[in-house]
């Protein structure tokens, strides 16, 4: 075979994958119009047409499908025999492909790429930040970091961030302007700070528990938003009460930014981690990053706000609460 009829070949496969010209070329990191010429060029050499292309998508034909059923475990038998020979490196190289939700993406990852790339400069990392719910292997993905709620089961993972409390808060004007809530249902009468969810797309509701009783609160608001640091920012600004994980907002809590709201009632989240598909041998790059994450901190995942300024008139700090909120600890 000769190297442009296996480029060809390749093409077809991510075109059939993605369902998408513009992805697929993407991934294979050339043009749009050279991959439809490949494409084009591939159909005409075999006889047949692979796909049924309109301006909104494209289609397998039975012809494509049949192709991709016979292509997929020989490229896959290649990428092992790659990855096998790859083990005799003294030096990690290749490409590494990693899906990340942006919160991780920005707070905990990308900061210690820097390091890594030093560390095995012969690798081609690429990171895409996205909370939506992909599938890591159909996306060619060799590995992913989300929280542990959203990962299947037939996945190995790797801790990066313990277990942690969803905890209710405020900014000290909100708390000093509307009667705090006692029970979760007092929701209810308050303005919360809502965030839709990429990798659904829902509003979720709040859910507490409290020795043994789960609630969940379906809460209403003026603001949603999809972005977690906006929803911080938010409930800072005083815009309404926020639910978000406790070492996020313990620090604003600390320097008097923020309040806690329903003290007694939380939920629990399994924590963040990273994730792999269950695989024979592990790709080189792939093995190298798992191996520098391990020898890391956990690190902390809230975000740095500005300082707070000395207080305005009008505007009350938590000194100026008749009530006192205590800050709790952190898992």
């Amino acid at each position: 075979m000769r190297g442009s009829q296996f480029a060809e070949l390749v093409a077809f496969v991510a075109v059939a994958e993605h369902g998408n010209f513009t992805r697929a070329a993407a991934q294979l990191e050339i043009a749009s119009a050279t991959l439809s010429e490949t494409i084009r060029s591939l159909e005409e050499r075999l006889g047949v047409r692979l796909f049924n292309r309109t301006t909104r998508s494209v289609a397998l034909t039975e012809a494509g499908e049949r192709l991709l059923a016979e292509l997929r475990p020989v490229l896959g038998g290649l990428d092992h025999a790659i990855e096998a020979v790859d083990a005799f490196r003294g030096t990690p190289a290749g490409k590494l492909r990693l899906l990340v939700s942006r919160q991780a993406a920005t707070m905990m990852i990308v900061p210690l790429m820097p390091q890594f790339l030093r560390e095995y400069p012969e690798i081609r990392l690429e990171i895409v930040a996205d909370d939506a719910d992909r599938d890591i292997v159909d996306a060619h993905f060799d590995a992913g970091v989300r929280l542990g709620e959203r990962i299947e089961r037939d996945m190995i993972t790797m801790r990066l961030f313990d277990a942690y409390r969803m905890v209710a808060i405020a900014a000290p004007a909100y708390a000093r302007a509307h009667q705090m809530p006692l029970v979760p249902n007092d929701l209810r009468a308050h303005d919360c700070i809502r965030q839709r969810e990429d990798w659904d797309g829902a509003i979720h509701p709040w859910v507490f528990e409290k020795t043994g009783e789960r609630i969940e609160i379906a809460v209403d608001g003026h603001f949603v938003i999809n972005d977690t640091p906006s929803v911080l920012s938010a409930a800072v600004d005083g815009i309404g009460v926020a639910y978000l994980s406790e070492p996020m907002v313990l620090p604003h809590i600390a320097d008097g930014r923020l309040v806690r709201v329903l003290e007694d009632w939380c939920t629990r989240r399994q924590g963040l981690f990273l994730y792999h598909p269950s695989r024979r041998q592990i790709p080189a790059p792939l093995q190298a990053f798992l191996d520098f994450m391990r020898k890391q901190r956990r690190p902390k995942i809230y975000p740095a706000l500005p300082r707070p300024s000395p207080p305005r008139d009008g505007i009350p700090t938590a000194g100026d609460l008749t009530e006192a909120w205590p800050v709790s600890d952190a898992l």
